[in-house]
Parts: structure tokens; C-alpha cells; sequence
């Protein structure tokens, strides 16, 4: 298991749980390569039986077990990064990008013991277990939630590190919970309330949060 082929597998694992094609396209696309790199890659771990290509490429049982350890590595290292080394949410990715393929299973278990077992990064990001299953679901996104709804963020995209930045700077983190207005015609802002205050998001930015309308004052 080289960097390259977790990197290949955690990226087919996270376009697919977001509902997105794993063609040969979307993977240079997502890791900056060539297609023809692509392509080597995806006869390489089908070799592997870590694939199966068909209409897209699918994580094969085995391709899934690797990609996930990949992911919870990722993801308790973004949570150490920012608890304990209060590096903001916005720059924690890149860091544990570079860092997840150098951790061993003994220092991840510590990591995760140090931290009380998290079960979710900075981003609201579900840590898959070290055994057993694990549930990767987004939740519905703000983008197109009824104007008059309270809705709790669960979770927010970390796929843009400067507009992650910005909402983090206006206090749009998981666990809060926004009071949706209007929806601007014509692809314009959407207000939300959040603490009282009026906030505009645009069509960009509610599309990065995702959560769950609550009832009441639950």
C-alpha cells in the first residue's frame, strides 16, 4: 500500500460517498495528475482486486477496508491538529494530507486515545472505527432548505480551504444551528440567522454545508 495507491483509494472512496462519478476525468481532476497516470493506476489496483471498472470505478470489499483506514488516519490527524496543536480548520487538511501515510497503527491508536475516541473531525466529518461499520452520510444540504426551517449543521465540506476559512470566520462550524430565510432569486444569496444576526451565503457556500432541519427548540 504506497502513498499513491491510498491516495488513489481514499479519493474513489470520498467521490462515491458524495454522489459524484469516479471516472478517469474526476480522479485527475481531484489529484492533479494525467489521465494516462490515471488510467496505469486503475488496471494496477484492478490487478489488485482493489477496483472493479465497469460504468465508473467501484471500491472493491478489500478496496473499501484500505480506504477507510486511510480516511480515519486522515481524520484523527485533522482532529489532533487542531485540539492539540490549534492549527485553524482551514489549513488542518493539507497537513494531514501529508502526514497520514507515515502514522503507524500503534501511534493512531494513541492519537485516538488521547483524544477520548473522537467520532467526528473539526469539519463534522464522521472518523470511520478502527472495526465495524461505519456511516459516511452528508445529511441534506443548506443550499435549497425551506426559508422559515431551523437547521444544525452536521457537517462542512473541506474541499476549499479559503471558503472554509470564511465561514469558519463567520462562525458557520458543525453543532450550530441557523435560522433560514429567503432565498435571493436568480442564483442569488440565501440569509440565515445565526445568534440573531443576519448573515447573506452565497449558492457556493451553501452548497459546502450540510445538516438537518430540527424541530422546535430541539
Amino acid at each position: 500500500m504506497t502513498p499513491a495507491v491510498e491516495d488513489y483509494l481514499k479519493t474513489i472512496f470520498l467521490l462515491s460517498t458524495r454522489g459524484e462519478a469516479v471516472t478517469t476525468s474526476a480522479l485527475a481532476r481531484e489529484l492533479h495528475v494525467s489521465s494516462p497516470s490515471v488510467s496505469a493506476m486503475m488496471k494496477r489496483l484492478s490487478d489488485g482486486r482493489l477496483v472493479e471498472r465497469g460504468t465508473g470505478v467501484h471500491l472493491t470489499a478489500q478496496g473499501e477496508r484500505e480506504a477507510l483506514r486511510v480516511v480515519r488516519r486522515h481524520r484523527l490527524l485533522e482532529t489532533f491538529l487542531a485540539r492539540v496543536l490549534d492549527i485553524p480548520w482551514d489549513e488542518v487538511h493539507v497537513e494531514a494530507e501529508l502526514l497520514e501515510h507515515a502514522l503507524s497503527e500503534r501511534l493512531e491508536a494513541r492519537i485516538d486515545a488521547a483524544l477520548g475516541h473522537p467520532t467526528r473531525d473539526p469539519h463534522g466529518d464522521p472518523i470511520p472505527p478502527s472495526a465495524g461499520a461505519h456511516d459516511e452520510s452528508w445529511g441534506r444540504p443548506l443550499a435549497g432548505t425551506p426559508a422559515g426551517s431551523r437547521f444544525r449543521i452536521e457537517r462542512v465540506s473541506d474541499r476549499d480551504s479559503d471558503a472554509l476559512r470564511y465561514l469558519g470566520e463567520k462562525g458557520i462550524r458543525p453543532g450550530v444551528v441557523l435560522e433560514v430565510g429567503e432565498q435571493e432569486p436568480y442564483g442569488g444569496s440565501c440569509w440565515v440567522r445565526l445568534g440573531g444576526e443576519p448573515l447573506a451565503l452565497g449558492q457556493v457556500l451553501t452548497r459546502l454545508v450540510f445538516g438537518t432541519i430540527v424541530e422546535g427548540d430541539e
